[in-house]
């Protein structure tokens, strides 16, 4: 029996290989059945079977069944919502050679022989067509999608990869990957995300788990491609106006991204050995003491007794609950680390694990497959598709929650050291299939587990994960970071590891990851002389702070607090890390835009100026929302770098008394404690005071920097209670900020709250810093005028005392500051010139 398993398995490889089989091309397909109001089913002359089903006008399913059999081992672990229009209704027109669907936004024409299918926009201009007389080839179980490729055509996405954001003229692999110290070129990486756009303003999304491969123009100038070696053959077709209204397809198809606790978003720190009691301690401690604002602290995998028991090292942490409970006082969230895993050496764990099949089995011996594993000795895999387990785990998982833990990171989900070469692997079964079918949603269903663990067990509280391995989906679940970064060989010798992080980071958001954080520092190399590493570090560090998600880690023992790095490194890395405190409510409004759209933080220029193909090829800087650039500077000894300014009038957010038009690159000085940074004119930026922690201040000021532009501007800015899933149900404040100006003065407008279920408790002042390049003639409120004040008396109280209002001009600056107390009632600012 053991044999015939063996043989069996081994005959699976060989097919999916190809030995036995040989190339077919779809050639024509005459006929065809309607099924419903928007589904359409083709039959082909080789019995070959396409389906085409209509989500709404701009969006198309298609199904490619070369057997002629539209099944599948499982439903998408990806796609949880298909009814975009469930009354979209559609006609097929028949002519000679032809079929022809109109869906009012898109022209579908599907030849009969030699088969292809053509899709037009409403103005009959070539959106996506199939290759000639090769729309489809397969190779026994293999199958390959190929499209015209047109010289001016460009692709992004994919998720986390490496290299230039730009995809075309290069191939990628799915196969999530532990890649530690990755090179700027390899591939595959950590998580599989297989969705793309193009700059012809659509999406596609092929639904298939097993190790697809996508080509844009590497091996043909003629055609891009998409391949499965197995499984249904099951592609989305996404067209919009632009990128952002595919990217809000996408995510109606694969789910909203959850957002993370308010405090998520402020500053962490971690180390591969941070894990013990003491230690923890004292960079808390630390911290403070530099009042050098953070948020969260990390535990790696060594908190825990034995993989994986959730149980605390009794050798490490003395009580972990008062500990927890300490730093919880003094504003610290605790994150710890878990492994998806169950160690042979917890014997009493891996014995009940095996005993009710929770672990993944091997077909050679039907019993659970023995992983190799880096640390704990041999483990068995937790099958997290087998919907037993999920209680069991979620038992365990909260026993460390139910102690004060806040969340956890889910690392080495690959599962760990599970690269392509590792074909052993392949002999793993899971409950819901083979492991070459599960291998690359493992992360995503114990990411699932974890999530819906955590919710069910901790009622209406925000969950925080941040994960290494996963799927397309895994917004619904988790956050995620980019792995083990940075140059294991020479720590200093980095640059490059940095500087692949930011086009990694900005494909990451458009691939449903708005919530991502580079390891700071870089993960990889012993640090042994600070001094020298520094620069390395203040860089990554600046560019880290503009993570939605912003973590310090190193492997091992090297720490990487701010204050190692020198006096001059702790200064500046304090700097950036309090620009990121100030710009909390700037980052907390688009993570609602995230979670209500798909759209990231960080974005490529190419997001908000696709027109302009200068932005096609940038790297090296990204949009912070809508309003701010950019720039961080990833090479060494640099003085100065070159930045491109995108259509529009910028300032410069460090000196805005300098403005430059856009389209066109500008000289910036970058003295290392300088981050070159624009903002667009007419731009309102929410801010708050710098705390040591979020929420740390009570009835702080709400912040309004405006930089007023001759077309009148607006911001929105988002609050909710900022912990609690209450902002699902809509329960949130809005208040519209508006911004005018004319020959004689600036008008800015604070419109009154729109409560929705939520309204802001406690008072507060309103605290607006206006750029202005001359001092104004006076200063109103509701039409009347307002006193002018000292700057050190318009400060005072500013977070104690809420009925006064009063105005000062700092003509250094050029910044006139006004203070004024919230009432929430619409308030008229005049600023006469």
């Amino acid at each position: 029996m053991k044999l015939l398993q063996q043989s069996f398995a081994l005959l699976i490889m060989f097919f999916s290989l190809g030995v036995f089989s040989q190339e077919i091309t779809l050639k024509s397909c005459t006929g065809f059945e309607k099924t419903g109001a928007k589904k359409i089913i083709f039959g082909c002359e080789g019995g070959e079977k396409l389906m085409l089903e209509f989500l709404d006008s701009k969006n198309i399913k298609f199904w490619y069944a070369p057997n002629g059999e539209l099944t599948r081992n499982n439903e998408s672990f990806a796609v949880n919502n298909e009814e975009f229009d469930p009354n979209f209704n559609i006609n097929v027109e028949e002519n000679a050679s032809n079929f022809e669907i109109f869906t009012g936004d898109l022209r579908v024409m599907v030849h009969k022989k030699p088969f292809k299918i053509q899709i037009f926009d409403r103005y009959q201009r070539l959106v996506l067509g199939d290759l000639d007389g090769a729309a489809y080839v397969s190779e026994g179980t293999k199958t390959e999608a190929r499209k015209v490729l047109r010289e001016e055509e460009q692709f992004f996405g994919l998720g986390e990869k490496t290299g230039s954001l730009n995809r075309r003229g290069r191939s990628f692999t799915m196969w999530n990957s532990d890649k530690p110290c990755y090179s700027d070129t390899e591939d595959p990486l950590y998580k599989s995300i297989p969705f793309f756009l193009s700059t012809y303003n659509y999406g596609i999304f092929f639904d298939n788990t097993y190790k697809t491969e996508f080509d844009f123009g590497k091996k043909s100038d003629e055609y891009f491609s998409f391949s499965a070696p197995d499984g249904a053959f099951i592609y989305y077709f996404m067209y919009g106006k632009d990128l952002k209204e595919v990217i809000k397809s996408y995510t109606r198809l694969t789910g909203k991204p959850i957002m993370p606790p308010n405090w998520a978003l402020g500053w962490s720190q971690s180390r591969g050995m941070l894990v013990t009691e003491d230690l923890t301690r004292e960079i808390a401690t630390e911290y403070r003491k530099r009042e050098i604002p953070i948020d969260i602290i990390y535990q790696d995998i060594g908190w825990v007794e034995g993989l994986q028991n959730f149980e605390w090292r009794k050798d490490r942490y003395d009580n972990p609950k008062k500990m927890l409970a300490d730093l919880a006082e003094d504003g610290f969230k605790v994150i710890i680390s878990q492994d998806p895993v169950i160690s042979q050496v917890v014997e009493d764990q891996w014995q009940e694990a095996a005993k009710k099949g929770f672990l993944a089995t091997d077909i050679r011996t039907g019993k659970a497959y023995d992983m190799p594993w880096p640390w704990g000795g041999n483990a068995g895999v937790v099958d997290f598709t087998n919907p037993e387990v999920a209680d069991w785990w979620g038992e365990l998982q909260q026993k460390p929650l139910d102690d004060g833990v806040k969340g956890f990171w889910t690392d080495m989900g690959e599962p760990a050291w599970s690269n392509e070469e590792s074909t052993d692997r392949l002999y793993m079964k899971h409950h819901k299939g083979m492991h070459d079918e599960i291998h690359n949603v493992y992360g995503l269903e114990w990411d699932r587990v974890v999530t819906e663990q955590f919710e069910k067990r901790n009622p209406n509280q925000r969950v925080f994960q941040m994960t290494r391995a996963a799927y397309a989906g895994m917004q619904r679940y988790t956050f995620g970071w980019s792995g083990d970064s940075g140059n294991g060989t020479d720590v200093t010798d980095g640059w490059e590891s940095l500087a692949d992080q930011v086009p990694m980071g900005l494909s990451a958001g458009l691939g449903l990851i708005p919530f991502w954080t580079t390891d700071i520092s870089g993960y990889c190399g012993e640090i042994t002389d600070y001094e020298q590493f520094s620069e390395l570090y203040v860089r990554w560090l600046q560019f880290g702070v503009f993570n939605p998600l912003s973590r310090a880690h190193h492997e091992g023992n090297n720490a990487v607090e701010p204050w190692l790095f020198g006096e001059e490194a702790e200064r500046i890395s304090k700097a950036a890390i309090e620009l990121k405190y100030q710009l909390h409510l700037y980052i907390y409004t688009y993570a609602r835009e995230a979670y209500d759209t798909g759209l990231p933080i960080m974005r490529p220029l190419l997001l908000e100026y696709a027109s302009d193909e200068k932005t096609h090829e940038i790297n090296d800087q990204f949009l912070f929302g809508e309003s701010l650039l950019i720039a961080p500077v990833v090479e060494e000894d640099v003085t100065y770098r070159q930045v491109y300014l995108p259509k529009g009038n910028w300032r410069d957010y460090n000196n805005p008394k300098k403005s430059f038009k856009g389209r066109q690159t500008v000289d910036y000085d970058t003295p290392l404690e300088v981050i070159p940074m624009f903002v667009k004119e007419g731009a309102i930026i929410p801010k708050m005071p710098v705390m040591p922690y979020i929420g740390a201040m009570k009835n702080a000021p709400l912040i309004l920097e405006i930089f007023p532009a001759a077309k009148p501007s607006e911001f929105t800015l988002y609050e909710d209670e900022g912990t609690t899933n209450d902002y699902r149900k809509d329960h949130f404040v809005k208040t519209k900020i508006e911004s005018k100006t004319t020959s004689s003065e600036v008008i800015v407008t604070i419109n009154e709250p729109q409560e929705n279920n939520f309204s802001i408790n406690g008072k507060r002042n309103f605290w607006l810093e206006i750029f202005l390049e001359e001092k104004p003639s006076e200063v109103k409120l509701q039409g009347k005028k307002i006193n002018e004040n000292s700057s050190e008396a318009l400060k005072s109280g500013w977070n104690t005392i809420f009925d006064t209002s009063g105005y000062y001009y700092d003509a250094e600056n050029a910044r006139l500051l006004i203070r004024l107390p919230d009432n929430k009632k619409k308030q008229l600012i005049s600023i006469v010139k």
